[in-house]
């Protein structure tokens, strides 16, 4: 796996709807730009050679990156595979959906839901939402949310953008959190 950059952001948010928001919520995105092993080949019959070369290895680097970005527990979570206009979608899915990769973010974020996903190809410095879902109850509304992403240089024609979230707590003024107020360490 060749990695050309590793990008975090965290989102910390104060205000919403005009109400403070108490402790403040927080998001992390830690973005891993990679060489498309699969680039300009057009279609892949076999990809996975190419999975097992590179999903545990991807998934082992970024999911403690999140939670570490992320500064506390994790409440919901998400990924997403960007890849380059040299390769096709089919190769960031094959990085991004398997067990190989999101276990490892699973096992960290103590985790038991799958983790939902975008994926699609486009230039460098496409904007994509990174949709996020409870980390143990997919059900639980206040946490389906989407975090905002991009890097500015990614993905280039060759190379795939792999991206976990992960969020604090749910959405700043869904009705759980108001009722939860002390549901996180401050």
């Amino acid at each position: 796996m060749n990695v050309r950059k590793i990008v975090t952001t965290v989102e910390e948010i104060r205000t919403e709807g005009g109400r403070q928001v108490t402790p403040a919520a927080r998001v992390a995105v830690v973005a891993a730009v990679i060489e498309n092993p699969w680039a300009g080949q057009g279609f892949v019959e076999d990809l996975a050679p190419g999975i097992e070369a590179t999903a545990s290895d991807l998934g082992a680097l970024l999911a403690p990156a999140v939670l570490d970005a992320l500064g506390e527990p994790a409440e919901a979570y998400g990924k997403a595979a960007i890849v380059g206009l040299n390769g096709e979608i089919e190769h960031g899915s094959a990085l991004i959906h398997t067990l190989k990769f999101g276990d490892h973010f699973r096992k960290a974020a103590n985790a038991t839901t799958l983790l939902p996903a975008v994926e699609k190809r486009a230039d460098a410095g496409a904007v994509f939402d990174i949709p996020l879902k409870h980390i143990t109850d997919a059900t639980i509304r206040s946490h389906h949310q989407t975090v905002e992403a991009r890097v500015a240089d990614a993905p280039h024609r060759d190379e795939i953008l792999v991206a976990l979230a992960a969020a604090a707590q749910g959405r700043p003024s869904s009705a759980w959190r108001r009722s939860r107020p002390n549901s996180r360490r401050a």
